[in-house]
């Protein structure tokens, strides 16, 4: 399926082999596998990946057994090159085929579902123990997957289906230490060896994620996938802030543990407003836009923006102070849009400081989803039987 600016492989838990509906080495093995990894070409040729980590990723979902929710949602994303499947996040992009497989597998009861209008699905996040509410449009008692909503990193419009991140900041449960600053401090001051002293803002919001200064680091805001994914200096530097930013944050213990933990946290930098070509040829310009943001997944600049990270940048620019809201003027705000490189993208969150702490109920975008095949996949018999 197609959710967002990703896609990925959908299975439901009862349809995988027995010894993979539990978590383990055999599930990870067959994903790996499913999705054509490790490969060090690149490619993902002999799976169902394509070479980018927008395209090398895996959905496990299945009937919810919580009160008031209908489905689980589990999220790995596959590393290319290496045989790892990192568990520690969402895919917010992914999120939005969520709603529509479950209707079409039963997730929900036939009396949930209208026969023209919203139906409204009730996810469990269970990566970060969250729940995500989607909107899913339907259309004579079937799943609406055309329509007229244009996602810019989409090539086709589709019918929109809206997602609301409910308490998107991460809590004792959650990832990142209990807290939606887990320094504290909505700006801080990071210091990584051989780079430089940063402001940073690290923020655990729909993805833990450390937001930096475009100017800072030598970028405008602009900059496309080629000139920073083709520049493996840029790619050592983002890392070793991520690295940097992971241990600050108090998601590793030691540097070293930054290399097994890929999908998070992400890295992203902002800048004031500019006028810009986007990848498709577009034009955005400077008024079209309240600021620029670029963010890398696995290790290379996303060719869009991943729905996580955009709960993030919605979550950080309404509240006062940090890089994000700066760079977008310094207003109050609850909602935003931002420029990537594939054009523009609309987040709202609602935020309020509690004695003394900042709280987001929930962070609301849009996004559209579709079946692109279903079917089997195959995989050799040794990597079942190990």
């Amino acid at each position: 399926m197609r959710g967002g600016t990703s896609k990925g492989v959908f299975f439901a838990l009862g349809d995988l082999p027995h010894a993979a509906q539990s978590p383990g080495a055999v599930r990870d093995a067959i994903l790996l596998r499913a999705i054509g990894s490790p490969d060090p070409y690149g490619k993902q040729i002999d799976g169902m990946g394509n070479g980018s980590s927008s395209t090398s990723k895996a959905v496990i979902l299945s009937k919810s057994t919580r009160p008031d929710h209908d489905v689980d949602y589990l999220f790995g994303q596959v590393a290319i090159d290496k045989a790892f499947v990192d568990w520690s996040g969402n895919c917010g992009n992914l999120s939005a085929a969520v709603g529509p497989f479950a209707i079409r597998n039963g997730f929900l009861d036939s009396a949930r579902v209208p026969a023209n209008g919203i139906a409204t699905v009730r996810i469990w996040q269970a990566n970060i123990s969250k729940t995500i509410i989607a909107h899913v449009p339907i259309v004579n008692g079937e799943v609406q997957e055309t329509g007229d909503f244009e996602l810019d990193g989409v090539t086709f419009p589709a019918a929109e289906v809206q997602l609301e991140f409910i308490d998107p900041a991460a809590d004792e449960d959650g990832d990142g230490g209990g807290a939606m600053f887990p320094t504290g401090n909505v700006l801080d001051t990071l210091e990584v060896p051989g780079i430089g002293t940063l402001q940073a803002t690290m923020i655990n919001a729909g993805i833990p994620t450390i937001f930096v200064n475009a100017d800072a680091i030598g970028y405008t805001g602009c900059e496309l996938q080629d000139q920073i994914n083709n520049d493996a200096k840029a790619l050592a530097m983002f890392e070793t802030i991520r690295a940097h930013g992971a241990l600050r944050m108090g998601l590793i213990k030691d540097l070293k543990e930054a290399a097994t933990r890929q999908h998070t946290p992400k890295v992203a930098f902002v800048a004031e407003p500019k006028t810009y070509v986007a990848s498709s040829g577009k034009a955005v310009g400077a008024t079209d836009i309240d600021l620029l943001v670029r963010a890398l997944s696995m290790g290379k600049l996303h060719h869009a923006m991943m729905g996580t990270a955009s709960v993030a940048i919605g979550t950080a620019a309404a509240i006062p102070g940090t890089l994000v809201n700066l760079a977008a003027g310094g207003s109050e705000r609850e909602a935003v849009r931002f420029g990537h490189p594939s054009g523009t993208l609309r987040v709202g969150a609602q935020a309020k400081r509690v004695d003394g702490q900042w709280i987001v109920t929930k962070a609301i975008m849009s996004r559209s989803a579709r079946i692109l095949m279903h079917g089997w996949i195959h995989v050799p018999g040794q990597v079942l039987n190990g």
